[in-house]
């Protein structure tokens, strides 16, 4: 199945469109923090590295961490980058750090799912495709919320109601993503049924 960089590059790409809600969730908040393009790419890249990074230690078996706390912490990464845009107008000096360490644990929730596949394949080849396919599934992301942003704030600017964009369509994403999340830190610790 994986014998090649493509068949990496469409698995990675899999694991954020359709399979990864969560990553999809994570990027629409770092979408929301955003303050320009250019600070947006550097956060998501930023966190496609750190996740790179723990995927491929967890998936060599270099680095083991039990499911039951990564997965609760995944689920609290979005909600607290949600939580961040409804508060927080401006970016903050922590949220890079913040990007990087989520990554990591995001990562380590592939890389034991990784472990199987990058085993019978070459890892640099198979690191190197999934990135390269996570990162294309990170910016279709990115390409949807930035159109979906785009169509409400060109809509309430031609109807003379641009600036309440914030409170009216950000805000009220944000609390979605965040409640989600929360419902999933919930639910991954185990207070809720799955």
């Amino acid at each position: 199945m994986f014998e090649n960089l493509s068949a990496f590059v469409e698995f990675g790409f899999r694991h954020i469109i359709p399979d990864g809600p969560d990553h999809m969730l994570f990027v629409v908040a770092l979408f929301l923090n955003a303050r320009g393009w250019a600070s947006l790419l550097i956060q998501v890249t930023t966190f496609t590295v750190a996740h790179t990074i723990t995927l491929g230690l967890a998936a060599t078996g270099l680095v083991e961490a039990p499911s039951n706390l990564v997965e609760p912490m995944i689920a609290l990464s979005i909600a607290v980058l949600a939580v961040e845009a409804i508060f927080f107008k401006k970016a903050n000096v922590w949220r890079l750090p913040v990007i990087f360490a989520f990554g990591l644990f995001h990562g380590l929730g592939f890389g034991s799912l990784m472990k199987a596949y990058l085993e019978s394949a070459d890892l640099w080849v198979g690191l190197a495709g999934i990135t390269i396919g996570v990162e294309a599934g990170h910016l279709s992301v990115l390409a949807v919320a930035a159109a979906a942003a785009f169509a409400v704030q060109a809509t309430l600017k031609s109807i003379g109601q641009g600036e309440i964009y914030r409170r009216a369509f950000l805000v009220p994403v944000a609390i979605i993503i965040a409640l989600v999340g929360a419902y999933w830190t919930v639910q991954r610790i185990g207070l809720l049924p799955a």
